[in-house]
Parts: C-alpha cells; structure tokens; sequence
C-alpha cells in the first residue's frame, strides 16, 4: 500500500472513534451525570 492510503485509512478510523466515543458519552449510561448549564441557570 502507499502512504497516502494508509494516512487516509487511519485519519477516518481516529475520526470515526472520536465521533462513536462522543455519541457514547452524550447518549450511553453515564448521560445521566452530565450537567446541564442551562438547567443550572435559572432566572
């Protein structure tokens, strides 16, 4: 293979695992502990 197409594969697998951590992290188990500043933020 070329360096060009291993840099291509492994810039779209970091970028598909940073995009699947943050839909885990807004939407998975542990959703419930983040805090919500606009909830906080009450006039």
């Amino acid at each position: 293979m070329e360096t060009s197409t291993i840099l291509i594969i492994f810039l779209s697998s970091v970028l598909l695992g940073i995009t699947m951590y943050s839909i885990y992290t807004a939407f998975g188990p542990n959703s419930k502990d983040l805090r919500d500043p606009f909830d906080e933020h009450e006039d």
